[in-house]
Formats: structure tokens, sequence, C-alpha cells
């Protein structure tokens, strides 16, 4: 009956301490940010720019 007490403490110990790291988190702005999620999926991935003619002649004349 002891262990009961002791996990049923141990428990509210850990719920505590995840409660007050939830209330610090969002007291330094870390939810804050509403917007950017709904419009991510609208932005255009970036373009990889492509190299040069001129070294992609050079690798393809030292490959031969």
């Amino acid at each position: 009956m002891n262990i009961i007490y002791l996990l049923l403490a141990l428990s509210v110990l850990v719920a505590l301490i995840f409660f007050i790291a939830f209330i610090f988190s969002v007291k330094k702005g870390q939810y804050d940010d509403v917007y950017t999620p709904s419009v991510r999926m609208l932005f255009d991935d970036e373009l990889v720019k492509q190299k040069s003619d001129k070294s992609s002649s050079t690798k393809n004349k030292k490959s031969n």
C-alpha cells in the first residue's frame, strides 16, 4: 500500500514539472507564431541553382 502512495506522489511531481515547463515556454514566446504554419504550404520551394556550363564541361573532360 505504501508503494501506491509513493507512485502517486511521484506522478504528481512529474506532472507539475511538465506543467511548469509548459508555462515557462509559453511565457518565453515559444507558441506565438500562429500565422506561418497555415501558409507554409503555399510557399514555393527554393530552386536549386545549376552549376554553370563551364564547370560541368570541365568535369566531363576530367572524367574522360
